[in-house]
């Protein structure tokens, strides 16, 4: 007997929420990087676990290729459908907060559930979800880039944070990784294999991630330097001197200059760092004094401090929505958002390397630098018939990317490697150590279905 298609098999159970219409199953081409796919031939959006082993068991039976979507705000191709046949998991449905254990530090949540709706529902708890990629990003995706962002340097990425999972296997089967103790010893540390493997291992239904207590105190402040070399100066020595400083960003000129445009912050136009510190009263006031004594040596201009929550709101939102106003600062533009990691002490010479090949080739590209941790990003401003231009960003970036494996960096900190730069990630790890990533493929996914043409080439 014939297997019915997968459309028939679902639509009954799934009604409305089996997307078919070719206009809608467009918009899951997109997402906010410049890599291209392709509309899949399904979307799904499960609201339980049993729905998602359903779909991937249904998948699986007739050879389709199967991709979990979140918000769409990955910068590498992460989700992007490589192939028509493909059935889009969409796990926006699946957005509940199962637990808050507040007298654990943890909290259980499904894969759609964003970090702000996280937050909110913390407020009152006295803790909160430290991980800040910028994007309002879903923890599930989240969780399947690594990703990182404003807070790492002092409360780690999303591996950190990151408890124990719930996944669909290609069998269909659901396991459990992790429990819900700080630490473990037993066995195989499956939870952080699936932690980065960007939804080629398996789907990613529930996550138990850490929670910390909400500082008594906290200060925002926005920092101008003569030089990017005084800024990252500043951050090195800061890091070095053991200041536990909450976020340091770094807007070069034209990321500064795009602010000012987009939000009105009226910032001088020149490097600046954008800071953040935790803590108590007088603990958050000898770290903000120590790290004056160190910028004020690095050619610092004028420290602004913002102790009022609509003043540190104002700053960081302006922050988060750079890539935006820098879109927005070349009509009718693309970006394309690279990114690498260094040690700390190789940073000034990563950034000021960039700098240079940027201003060389005439592009508008503005820098941005979770600088605390080592890590900045590139955002080429261009138009989409610019050939010349894309020529160059593409130059510029394998020259970041090479730059950064020399010094013992890695060719991206937190946006993956997606479509974008498999073949970094055989220059940064070789061909043995990629081809044992293989072989954990093959082992959990013997078909290749789970978001294939991801990772490797």
């Amino acid at each position: 007997m014939r297997m019915p298609n997968l459309q028939t098999s679902l639509s009954d159970r799934f009604g409305e929420r089996l997307i078919t219409a070719e206009a809608a199953r467009a918009t899951y081409a997109q997402s906010e990087g410049h890599h291209p796919g392709l509309p899949p031939a399904l979307v799904a959006q499960p609201v339980s676990i049993d729905e998602v082993r359903q779909l991937v068991r249904a998948a699986v039976e007739r050879g389709m290729r199967i991709v979990g979507y979140g918000a769409g705000t990955s910068l590498e191709g992460n989700a992007a459908a490589i192939a028509p046949d493909t059935l889009v998991v969409d796990f926006s449905r699946m957005n509940a907060i199962v637990e808050i254990a507040a007298e654990d530090l943890l909290a259980v949540v499904q894969p759609g559930v964003t970090r702000e709706s996280l937050n909110d529902e913390l407020r009152t708890t006295g803790l909160f979800f430290p991980v800040d990629p910028g994007a309002n990003a879903t923890l599930g995706g989240m969780i399947a880039t690594r990703a990182s962002g404003t807070t790492t340097v002092r409360y780690g990425n999303m591996r950190d944070n990151l408890l124990g999972l719930k996944i669909v296997s290609a069998a269909g089967e659901l396991i459990q990784t992790g429990t819900r103790a700080r630490k473990s010893a037993a066995g195989y540390d499956l939870t952080h294999l699936f932690a980065g493997s960007e939804g080629t291992l398996g789907l990613i239904v529930e996550a138990t991630l850490r929670l910390h207590g909400q500082p008594e105190h906290i200060v925002a402040a926005s920092w101008d330097f003569a030089s990017v070399e005084g800024a990252v100066d500043t951050v090195i020595q800061t890091i070095q001197s053991g200041v536990p400083v909450a976020r340091m960003e770094l807007l070069d000129t034209q990321a500064v200059l795009a602010c000012n445009r987009q939000s009105h912050l009226g910032l001088p136009e020149s490097p600046t760092l954008f800071l953040e510190f935790h803590g108590s009263e007088a603990g958050v006031a000898e770290q903000l004094e120590i790290v004056r004594m160190l910028g004020d040596a690095n050619g610092g201009g004028t420290l602004q401090s913002a102790t009022a929550t609509e003043e540190r709101t104002a700053l960081w939102k302006a922050r988060h929505h750079l890539l935006w106003a820098s879109r927005a600062m070349v009509p009718g533009a693309q970006a394309w958002i690279t990114d690498i990691c260094v040690p700390i002490s190789k940073l000034a010479e990563a950034i000021a390397r960039a700098q240079t090949m940027i201003e060389a080739s005439g592009l508008f590209a503005p820098i941005l630098g979770h600088v605390g941790d080592g890590n900045f990003h590139v955002f080429f401003i261009l138009h989409p018939d610019d050939k010349p231009g894309w020529h160059k960003a593409a130059t510029i970036n394998d020259a970041m990317v090479e730059h950064a494996l020399s010094v013992g960096g890695t060719c991206t900190g937190e946006h993956g490697i997606g479509l974008g730069k498999r073949d970094a990630l055989l220059a940064e790890h070789g061909p043995a150590a990629v081809a044992m990533m293989r072989q954990l493929k093959q082992a959990l996914d013997p078909a290749g279905l789970f978001n294939p043409g991801k990772i490797f080439l």
